[in-house]
């Protein structure tokens, strides 16, 4: 059969020839990676009280993605090592592990460990699925196949607040915990029976691991400015964790094994412009997902599922917002891309204004304003920068995408994190700190908005291809 008439069969012949386990194995490793990731946004305040963890709110996300970040960059090469099969299974043990953990935890020092664990299992899993799906599908197959991997991803963000809303309702925020380490469970024993047939890897060159360590290490600064008291010493220590960041790019521009493309730290390039904006915008996009539920559940008096309600809005609008503009293209995308930015400078005014004592619409309209900046951007962004990468620069470009976003997020998450604890969270969930975190959250980062703003506008503008 020929590969257009075997095309023409779409859905039927991609699940055809033992697709189907493999596909479905494929999706429940993007399920298990997205929406543990957000679980934590409406059970923390249930955490908090338990575990006296008000402090550490944003280190549940922050530790989790280092961990996926961590991991995601070594998975093509543990794939070449122990072949994909015994590597995939070993990350859901892994994720399982984690889980435990935090499900067991008696203080908030274990469950932050478990959530690393947790961060690590998950990246590893999301990564080797990404191998199976290029070792395992035809090229015929791959449009229809990632096509599926966002739409789950969408779908997950959405779900993931709610399913520990949920599970708190009818029981305790540790079940949310026992039921994913069940999932990643499940994952890990039907892997040697899903992915028979499948070979070891190619790896690449190796792992960029001196950039890694220096990139968990500035995360890792501006997640400590959380636990510090002082306004200037807490700054001053997110100042040097930027700038630590930003040492990445100078050592990865002479590594032998680089983890970005050339000149990505250029922001005259459009590259260099494409990722800061990614950056940026993702980072400044933190503060609604870890603390809003918390907010929400202390000055208006939402049940942990009404409040994941709320932030779902974020989710909804930006897979609606990206359906809304997936045709469009030519001088578009472009001008899509920049009314997506200016949405997220819109959503925290809005947010900052609202939050706490503002009618619930317009909390509700910020955070789908939210949503939407990255559903009419993201996608013209990314594709902007895989056209201006060089042939050379493919593979590691596009799988930076994913790296500089997760990085965004870590660094977002402990930039409100330092936000939150200066203004009084980390000394428990009462009304006046929640009232004056629900400011501070989302005015702090506006500066982070403006500047990733100005980096979409670069990149859709006077930016020079790399």
């Amino acid at each position: 059969m020929s590969d257009t008439s075997a095309a023409s069969k779409g859905w039927s012949d991609l699940l055809a020839d033992g697709r189907l386990p493999r596909f479905a194995l494929i999706c429940l490793g993007v399920w298990l990676n997205a929406a543990d990731s957000l679980v934590t946004a409406t059970i923390m305040p249930s955490v908090g009280a338990e575990l006296g963890g008000y402090g550490y709110f944003s280190w549940a996300t922050a530790g989790f993605l280092v961990g996926a970040i961590l991991a995601g960059a070594s998975a093509g090469r543990l794939s070449e090592i122990i072949g994909l099969r015994a590597a995939t299974a070993l990350a859901g043990l892994i994720m399982a592990g984690g889980c435990v953990m935090s499900a067991l935890a008696p203080d908030v020092g274990i469950f932050l460990a478990g959530r690393l664990i947790q961060g690590l299992g998950s990246g590893w899993i999301a990564g080797f699925a990404m191998v199976a799906v290029a070792l395992l599908f035809p090229e015929r197959h791959l449009a229809r196949v990632f096509a599926s991997v966002t739409f789950i991803w969408g779908i997950a963000t959405l779900i993931g607040p709610l399913f520990g809303g949920i599970v708190l309702q009818v029981g305790g925020w540790r079940d949310v915990f026992w039921l994913f380490a069940l999932q990643a469970a499940a994952f890990s024993a039907a892997t040697p029976f899903l992915l028979r047939g499948s070979t070891k890897a190619s790896g690449g060159p190796g792992i960029p691991w001196l950039q890694l360590g220096v990139l968990g290490v500035g995360v890792g600064a501006i997640a400590v400015a959380d636990l510090l008291k002082g306004a200037v010493t807490s700054i001053g220590l997110v100042v040097v964790g930027v700038a630590i960041l930003g040492l990445v790019f100078r050592i990865d521009h002479r590594a032998k094994v680089r983890l970005l493309p050339h000149r990505a730290g250029d922001l005259t390039t459009i590259v260099g412009s494409g990722y800061f904006a990614m950056f940026a915008l993702t980072a400044a996009s933190m503060g609604f997902a870890i603390y809003g539920p918390a907010i929400l559940q202390r000055l208006r008096g939402f049940s942990p599922l009404w409040a994941g309600y709320a932030i779902g809005a974020e989710s909804l609008a930006w897979t609606m917002a990206g359906m809304a503009v997936a045709h469009v293209s030519g001088v578009w995308d472009a001008r899509w891309t920049r009314f997506g930015a200016l949405c997220l400078i819109v959503s925290l005014g809005l947010l900052t204004w609202a939050m706490a004592d503002g009618p619930l619409v317009w909390v509700l309209t910020g955070g789908a304003l939210m949503g939407a900046a990255f559903g009419f951007s993201w996608a013209f962004m990314s594709r902007r920068v895989l056209g201006a990468l060089s042939e050379e620069d493919r593979a590691i470009g596009s799988s930076a995408i994913s790296a500089v976003r997760q990085t965004g997020a870590a660094a977002g998450a402990a930039i409100s994190g330092v936000a939150a604890n200066l203004a009084g969270f980390s000394e428990g969930l009462t009304a006046a700190s929640a009232r004056a975190a629900s400011f501070w959250v989302f005015a702090s980062v506006i500066p982070l908005a403006l500047l990733g703003t100005w980096a979409a506008f670069r990149l859709t503008g006077s930016a020079e291809k790399a």
